[in-house]
């Protein structure tokens, strides 16, 4: 090996000999275990938390896949409507190309598939980075042919058992892309606004309890009151409840809309009057339902007000009952030109009571940037009630367990009060309804046209044209479970593979993807006795991860760390330009950059992909939100070279010797020898025992602890005295320990660190006589009890206590660690005498002393530096060791030092406006600094009393 560990010299080749020899494929024997990755959005690029996911399914697949298991881990993309669509259309507009609507439909999407053959793998090849062990060979998309069928099959299906219509109800509409969205695709923005108080007049000379002939109702959207058709106040509310049943007449549309009594009117909210515009309100469209309301749009699909009126009743069908006409003076004004016109109408008239500034927040389109409008508009929906019960009692009986269980709470809230799903979108790029149109419009549903035709007995000169809708992203990506492995086909695939065991997510689309996934599988799949199977047995939920701030990620915030850029580096310069590139605020991007280069002044070096693996597992603490800390994967790294050099170390004293693996050669085993295999097996049962239960960062802190503290602080310096002075046959059993132990560390270890376990293990692995091309077909360690020598352990213990006391010792008293000392025992037990003698090639060789002489009772010892080891005093004589004066002023020195950072970070903490202002992160670290400030003071202080006694 290398003496210095780089990772760039060896992930690509690593990874490319990995894919081109089919390590990743499923094994076809073992139990079957298997999990799908959630597919990433094919205009995509790798972003934090696919990095975190992605590591969490790796190191799952790699584990069960060395245990034994047949495993397939499913890899594709989605097809990404919307985001696609905008990425191609882009493309053209910079090319200087036709429009989409110039080129027209079929032209378009053939533009499509020419970008996602040039463009469209960015994704997939970054995850290839990140050492993803799926199998490639199986790659799908949510477009590709397959899934095509099965999202047709389950649509016509589903239409057959009448659990998807058609209907026209409000949705969230994005006015610039002509389209409904979800509301995962819904961005709330705190803002400043307003809030209009109009006057409405009571119709029939009705007066309110105080003599008024009007009602004051208030809203942050004036342009809406063209599309009221009613007024709600509450049943309950002494000052307008004996008005219920009367009308007004609304302003600027002359039109007579009643006063209706509904406890959505708060008696403690504003004026206690409520307009009700059902077609441009969520809450407004469940209170005009309530009360048979008709509903009126007024607006296009590009939000400007309509020359007419659309008139319909609750159900959805026209109607003429209230008069569509709209005052011209507002025909063709966008909505918020038209905003501004109807306030200063009502103005004018004398209908406007007040204006007061209102804190707003608004919804926005997250592709768009424009704010949503909601529109009433004639959709595709699925009755989603019916599929939620067996889905909800799916995570009651324990078929699905949610990992933090916390998170079945809000499955079952989301469930218990679930609504239709819209599943249409207005766009060319995805998934073409099935329905075709007569031009009565009669609807005919099938897998194809000609099977609609044939279904319904439909004449074949029938003119028919098609939807020219597609289905939401989310209706596909729901079927992933199954379709992947060739449903509607009853595949060999899927009956080895389903249900799959694990699904890693994020608790943001447990509704959207998750609850989904889950209703459509236990309806379409079952098993062999009928009975409904689920997609996946466990639901692994992961947080969010922050800035080191606390703060969440955005491009706008200018925060956002790329995983590539931690694993291959990247310069100051480069960095600017990546999080600035495309701003159009300039003071913005200016801020940006100063943040950036203050916390990046050198750009971002390179760590590695093993270093960024390890810290995603070590802060994987379930469903918690996490501050990134580049400090932390800067000693991960560390982390990484300690591996690399203590691997080195095994190599130097174990290639071209005797290790005991090819002979029949007598091998003594040492206490050290006997303590780490026993430390070693420990940390296989913790370490399994985490990994079974989600824990990963309590399995890469088991490996830490081991690999650093136990395998290379104390085994490899237990080792050198055997090595340079042991028997032969010690020095055997010593070389044979150093690589028993490291080859299935490696093995241990690969999981999580790939890269540079594989690396190793190819040198490692020839000495320990395992013959084989990749370290990922080898059998995973497990616990073996028989290989923990207890008494070994504790004695090991014992000694390391003995050295860690002696060191101690110089750390106070400044001793430097090459000056042997001499050493004085009180209250030595026999046991204690026993492990001094046995052990003696240890402690004088590890705490470097001079002589050790235990005292009897009626000994007097000299001024000492003492510590206990159980009821063992270990003492050094100070005398003639240390310059007492100078140690006094250096121990004044650092005294000072720490009292002035002590004073500094105490005030920052009694500032009141310092606490209020900064994030809880940063005030926790200012904590922290202040009890270690006060540790550290406490100790100097013992040592200047300790010294000044001598």
């Amino acid at each position: 090996m290398d003496k210095t560990f780089n990772p760039q010299n060896i992930e690509r080749d690593i990874y490319q000999k990995w894919e081109d020899s089919g390590q990743f494929k499923p094994s076809g024997e073992g139990e079957s275990y298997s999990i799908m990755i959630p597919p990433p959005n094919v205009t995509g690029s790798l972003h934090m938390g696919h990095a975190f996911q992605q590591t969490i399914m790796d190191a799952l697949t790699r584990y069960k896949r060395m245990s034994g298991n047949n495993t397939l881990w499913q890899v594709g993309t989605d097809h990404a409507g919307i985001a696609t669509q905008m990425v191609v259309e882009r493309k053209l507009a910079a090319e200087n190309g036709p429009t989409r609507k110039e080129l027209g439909r079929e032209a378009f999407i053939d533009k499509i598939w020419e970008w996602k053959a040039e463009s469209g793998n960015t994704i997939t090849n970054q995850m290839r980075r990140l050492g993803a062990s799926v199998d490639w060979e199986r790659e799908r998309f949510t477009m590709d042919k397959g899934l095509s069928n099965a999202v047709n099959e389950v649509f016509v299906r589903l239409h057959s058992e009448n659990l998807i219509y058609r209907g026209k109800r409000l949705v969230n509409w994005d006015p610039k892309l002509h389209t409904a969205i979800s509301d995962l695709e819904v961005e709330s923005k705190d803002k400043k606004g307003h809030m209009w108080h109009f006057r409405y007049p009571l119709a029939d000379g009705a007066k309110t309890t105080d003599g008024k002939n009007y009602l004051v109702v208030a809203t942050t959207r004036p342009e809406t009151v063209l599309g009221d058709t009613g007024v709600a106040v509450n049943p309950e509310d002494p000052r307008y409840k004996d008005l219920i049943g009367q009308f007004i007449d609304l302003p600027l549309v002359n039109r007579r809309i009643p006063i209706v009594g509904d406890e959505h009117a708060d008696i403690e909210k504003g004026t206690g009057c409520v307009k009700i515009t059902p077609a441009h309100d969520f809450n407004d469209y469940e209170v005009g339902k309530r009360h048979q309301l008709p509903m009126i749009n007024i607006l296009t699909f590009s939000g400007e007000i309509l020359p007419k009126a659309e008139t319909y009743d609750t159900k959805g069908e026209v109607t003429d009952a209230l008069n569509s006409a709209l005052p011209e003076e507002f025909h063709h004004l966008d909505r918020f030109a038209a905003r501004k016109a109807i306030v200063a109408k009502f103005d004018e008239m004398g209908f406007l009571e007040e204006v007061k500034d209102h804190d707003l927040t608004v919804p926005y389109g997250d592709r768009s940037g424009v704010v949503i409008e909601p529109m009433l508009t004639d959709q595709w929906y699925v009755r989603a009630a019916p599929l939620a019960k067996v889905a909800a009692d799916a995570v009651t009986n324990g078929e699905i367990e949610f990992v933090p269980k916390q998170y079945e709470n809000m499955y079952f809230s989301w469930m218990n009060d679930i609504q239709d799903w819209c599943i249409s979108r207005q766009l060319w790029w995805g998934h073409r309804i099935p329905a075709w149109y007569d031009e009565q419009g009669n609807v005919y549903v099938g897998r194809n046209e000609a099977e609609a035709r044939a279904e319904n007995g439909l004449a074949a000169d029938l003119v028919l044209r098609q939807d020219d809708d597609v289905l939401d992203t989310w209706f596909s990506s729901a079927l992933w479970t199954f379709s992947t492995l060739g449903w509607p086909e009853n595949t060999d695939d899927l009956k080895t593979f389903h249900p799959t065991d694990v699904l890693v997510t994020g608790f943001d689309i447990i509704f959207f993807w998750v609850a989904r996934m889950i209703m459509m599988t236990m309806h379409f799949i079952k098993d062999e006795n009928g009975k409904p199977q689920v997609p996946f047995k466990t639901v692994y939920v992961t947080g969010l991860i922050r800035d080191d701030d606390g703060h969440k990620m955005s491009k706008s915030k200018g925060n956002v760390i790329d995983p590539l850029d931690m694993i291959d580096g990247i310069s100051l310069e480069d960095l600017l330009e990546k999080r600035t590139g495309n701003m159009m605020q300039p003071k913005m991007a200016e801020k940006i950059k100063k943040q950036t280069a203050k916390q990046f002044p050198d750009g971002i070096e390179s760590h590695g992909t093993d270093a960024l693996r390890f810290t995603l597992a070590a802060v994987a603490s379930t469903g918690r939100d996490i501050s990134w800390d580049m400090k932390r994967l800067e000693g991960y790294r560390n982390f990484c070279n300690k591996l690399w050099n203590a691997s080195n170390f095994v190599l130097m004293n174990t290639q071209e010797h005797d290790c005991g693996f090819n002979s029949d050669s007598s091998m003594t085993f040492s206490l050290a020898d006997k303590w780490i295999m026993g430390q070693y097996q420990n940390t296989i049962k913790a370490y399994r025992g985490a990994m079974d239960t989600y824990r990963f960062d309590i399995a890469a802190h088991a490996l830490y602890e081991f690999t650093w503290d136990q395998f290379c602080g104390w085994y490899i310096e237990l080792t050198k005295p055997i090595l340079l002075q042991g028997t032969e046959e010690q020095q055997r059993g010593t070389r044979h320990t150093l690589v028993t132990v490291l080859e299935s560390l490696l093995r241990l270890m690969h999981p999580i660190m790939p890269f540079i376990t594989e690396t190793i293990w190819q040198d490692v692995s020839p000495i320990a006589n395992c013959h084989s091309a990749t370290i990922m077909n080898q059998t995973y360690p497990e616990f073996d009890v028989a290989k923990v020598d207890a008494t070994a352990m504790q004695d090991l213990e014992w000694v390391k206590g003995f050295v860690l006391s002696i060191r101690s010792i110089r750390g106070e008293m400044d001793i430097a660690p090459s000056k042997p000392l001499p050493v004085l025992l009180r209250n030595a037990s026999p046991e204690d005498i026993r492990r001094l003698k046995e052990n003696a090639i240890f402690l004088h060789s590890i705490a470097k002393l001079q002589t050790v002489t235990a005292l009897t009772e009626d000994d007097e010892s000299p001024v000492c530096a003492t510590s206990l080891l159980g009821s063992l005093e270990i003492m050094i004589p100070m005398a003639g060791l240390i310059d007492k004066n100078a140690e006094l002023a250096r121990i004044a020195k650092a005294l000072d030092r720490l009292e002035k950072d002590f004073a500094r970070t105490q005030g920052k903490l009694a500032n009141a406006k310092f606490v209020s202002n900064a994030p809880d992160a940063v005030i926790e670290k200012e904590k922290a600094k202040l009890a270690d400030f006060t540790m550290q003071m406490g100790k100097l202080r013992e040592q200047r009393i300790s010294i000044e006694s001598i």
